[in-house]
């Protein structure tokens, strides 16, 4: 993935987080540690909007060749 790399800097902090979503967090990504879920729920979210702008970006053809009729032409030659 383009740069996500959640191991780069850590910070400790003080934080009340809801029991029965970090034990959803950690069935859904089989996490075995708090520290571990935490940060595979964050890495899962900031993954979760890459996909979605990406998949935005290609619904919206931003950034590519798809809407120019030459190119697509040539394409299927």
């Amino acid at each position: 993935m383009h740069g996500v790399d959640i191991l780069v800097s850590m910070t400790k902090r003080l934080i009340d987080i809801d029991d029965a979503l970090l034990e959803r967090a950690r069935e859904v990504t089989g996490a075995t540690t708090m520290k571990e879920t935490v940060n595979s729920a964050l890495l899962h979210t900031v993954k979760a909007d890459l996909r979605l702008r990406h998949a935005q970006r290609l619904a919206n053809l931003d950034g590519t060749d798809l809407a120019d009729d030459d190119i697509m032409a040539a394409a299927w030659r």
